[in-house]
């Protein structure tokens, strides 16, 4: 079976879950309700973010799981599906789609994070998209 692309793991039709964990887990305490999103929400979040405005990861997880009525969202998953939605914006750069097409996830992704690094699109097209919207560094 071949690979999924990353444009095929953000479009998987999924849904999120809310849990209430038994322990510590890094910034959530016990007994908390964790969100664990899908990629299509962390899409659909990043997608509203104004042209020439960024948003922390920890601002997009405090947004998520207040609106889905929880009190912290996994920073874990959120970072994976973080990741498929920038790779799968990549992809549909590299086939041709306009870059105001594409879910605009430099706006979240920080240049300076690991996950900037492991990003296909590397550190210099991030930092280079947010000089264009006169993001600040």
């Amino acid at each position: 079976m071949a690979k999924k692309t990353w444009i095929e793991k953000r479009d998987c039709v999924n849904s999120f879950k809310i849990k209430t964990i038994d322990k510590k887990f890094t910034d959530i305490p016990e007994g908390s309700k964790m969100f664990i999103a899908t990629p299509k929400i962390i899409d659909d979040y990043v997608n509203h973010i104004p042209f020439g405005k960024s948003t922390e990861l920890a601002t997009m997880r405090n947004d998520l799981a207040i609106e889905y009525q929880a009190d912290k969202t996994c920073p874990v998953t959120t970072g994976i599906f973080l990741r498929i939605v920038s790779e799968a914006s990549f992809e549909e750069l590299k086939a041709g789609k306009d870059i105001k097409e594409v879910t605009p996830f430099w706006r979240v992704v920080n240049p300076k994070s690991k996950l900037a690094e492991k990003l296909e699109c590397g550190i210099d097209f991030i930092e280079k998209q947010r000089e264009l919207e006169e993001i600040e560094k």
